[in-house]
């Protein structure tokens, strides 16, 4: 018996871990991300068998298998009839693509398995969430004030954003935003004992890091996505009110500071406030999305729609808007305006990759995940209400599930990636309470 206790202690500390890697596997590229979820994927396989995937099935669960299904088969049905004649070099690329994305699935019914059993502890996630978000955030002030990372990369001379670690990927301010809310619950949830006295002060300091990385990185969306991050938090519990007062007064002032004494950030937004009065008034005035002022992000619009057109019910399939934003109708010969590999948006990708019927999917998934998590915490009296560790999880699904806001592809390594990660997580930690009603 002894034994056996010694043997799940080490299935805990080890599947633990590696969940902990994440976050340092994003920051070392997609190839470490695959890598990590191939582990997590195989050893739990290796130590608990099938079990992952003998767990009671809920409608969420169902609609997520049905949408893999669905990317299969739309994958399949392209090929065969449109994309292998008109573009592939390989026969079923589409369909290959679409099966290898299957890993996805098992990574969301693995994590939840565990998370939901409780076979692995999250403390040392939250701890490595918020270490390289630290590291990120230090790395862009060294390579702000010397021009070079600690890796060695050079800022790009003349452009308004800094990579850090990321090399000649610009999404250090991306990456910050998406882990960096954990840092804010490390203390409380782990230490709050110890670092009660401190509290106050320690969280004023990480936040001012991190927001300060996040401008001088040079990712406008990431920015806004943080501060509405953390004042949905601030909003909806209340044990964090108690620091409304300072961060309403330290954002506006460090902004404006930086603001005014860099001159390369008073660019940055200076520029991204007229491409949204651009936006505003060609929408709402002007409502011409073919004129030679009209900005990126509008005729990308534009290509999505006339390209969904062409597979309205069902999609072209994962990655195919790349080649049938081509094939679309009423495409100006004269206009310098070229097609992208996504459509910038979420949803919008979603429509012209997996069609009406995916995205339907997709909305259902949404709707109920927030249901069961936001709302049932905040609106209905019952056990998630006394879950705490679900705060950081369900205000970052929402923020990256909001609509209005520019995205990368929803199907890349990395966003898959983070998806699946927070929705399994978020998914376990509310079944660990029974709060899913059996019919959802």
């Amino acid at each position: 018996m002894h034994l056996i206790s010694k043997l799940n202690l080490t299935k805990t500390n080890f599947l633990s871990l590696l969940l902990s890697l994440i976050p340092f596997s994003f920051i070392a590229g997609n190839m470490l991300i695959n890598i990590n979820i191939i582990l997590i994927i195989i050893s739990t396989f290796i130590l608990f068998g099938l079990n992952p995937f003998k767990i009671k099935f809920y409608l969420i669960d169902k609609l997520i298998i049905s949408y893999f299904l669905m990317i299969l088969f739309t994958g399949l049905i392209n090929d065969i009839f449109t994309l292998n004649k008109l573009f592939w070099g390989t026969k079923f690329w589409t369909t290959i693509k679409s099966i290898l994305f299957i890993k996805y699935l098992f990574l969301y019914f693995i994590l939840r398995f565990l998370i939901e059993k409780k076979i692995i502890t999250l403390k040392l996630f939250f701890i490595t969430c918020s270490i390289s978000s630290l590291f990120v955030c230090l790395d862009i002030f060294y390579q702000y004030i010397y021009e070079v990372d600690i890796f060695g990369y050079q800022s790009i001379p003349g452009s308004r954003k800094l990579s850090g670690p990321f090399g000649d990927e610009l999404i250090a301010g991306s990456f910050i935003q998406r882990f960096s809310i954990f840092a804010f619950f490390v203390l409380p949830f782990y230490y709050s004992k110890k670092m009660r006295p401190y509290m106050k002060y320690l969280v004023t300091i990480l936040f001012l890091i991190f927001f300060i990385g996040i401008i001088l990185s040079g990712n406008r969306m990431p920015l806004l996505l943080f501060l509405f991050c953390i004042t949905l938090i601030l909003i909806f519990q209340k044990e964090t009110r108690k620091y409304l007062l300072p961060f309403i007064i330290i954002f506006p002032l460090i902004f404006f500071i930086i603001f005014n004494y860099n001159a390369k950030v008073k660019s940055n937004f200076k520029v991204f406030y007229t491409q949204i009065s651009k936006i505003v008034t060609i929408v709402v005035i002007d409502q011409n999305f073919e004129s030679n002022n009209t900005p990126t992000y509008l005729k990308e619009f534009v290509s999505f729609y006339e390209t969904w057109k062409l597979n309205k019910y069902v999609g072209g399939g994962i990655k195919s808007f790349r080649y049938y934003c081509h094939q679309r109708q009423n495409i100006d010969p004269d206009s310098k305006f070229t097609c992208n590999m996504h459509p910038h948006n979420y949803y919008l990708e979603i429509l012209t990759e997996t069609g009406i019927l995916g995205f339907i999917i997709v909305l259902s998934i949404i709707f109920l995940i927030l249901y069961v998590s936001l709302f049932k915490k905040y609106f209905i009296k019952n056990s998630l209400m006394n879950n705490h560790f679900i705060v950081p999880f369900i205000f970052l699904f929402f923020v990256e599930i909001f609509p209005l806001k520019s995205t990368g592809s929803f199907f890349t390594t990395g966003n898959t990636t983070y998806i699946f990660l927070i929705m399994a997580i978020l998914i376990g930690l509310i079944r660990q309470d029974n709060s899913i009603e059996s019919k959802i």
